[in-house]
């Protein structure tokens, strides 16, 4: 997925950066884990943001791209409607995981994809920093 650079201090954020927009991280890992902790824990516990269309509209806004494409192959490929409530992060994690991965197609495709890194980054959740 990609994440706009900030002055947020990620776990795993990579010291040396070639990228002037987008965060990179040490490993995959790190960056699934700064995706979910995005969407569990600042969309969903700050900005109530629960559906696929609320996150979207939020992550991808339509000033910079095809949101209702987007929110399109995003409830396509997880099988969620839009406007469904995706549910609580810790009693629906394979939700939030897809809708991870659904999000992470959409921006980069399918050819890096490490779906063992996806849930390793889930797991670094617990982790603080």
């Amino acid at each position: 997925m990609n994440i706009r650079r900030s002055k947020d201090l990620w776990m795993g954020l990579r010291a040396q950066k070639t990228d002037s927009a987008f965060c990179q991280f040490e490993t995959l890992e790190y960056g699934w884990r700064a995706a979910f902790y995005l969407l569990t824990r600042t969309y969903y516990h700050k900005y109530r943001l629960y559906t696929i269309r609320m996150i979207i509209n939020k992550w991808a806004p339509p000033n910079e791209n095809q949101t209702s494409k987007y929110i399109e192959n995003v409830c396509r490929l997880t099988g969620i409607a839009p406007d469904e409530p995706i549910g609580i992060p810790s009693d629906q994690p394979e939700r939030w995981m897809a809708v991870g991965l659904a999000m992470a197609i959409q921006e980069n495709g399918t050819e890096s994809l490490d779906y063992f890194a996806m849930l390793k980054g889930w797991g670094l959740l617990s982790k603080r920093a």
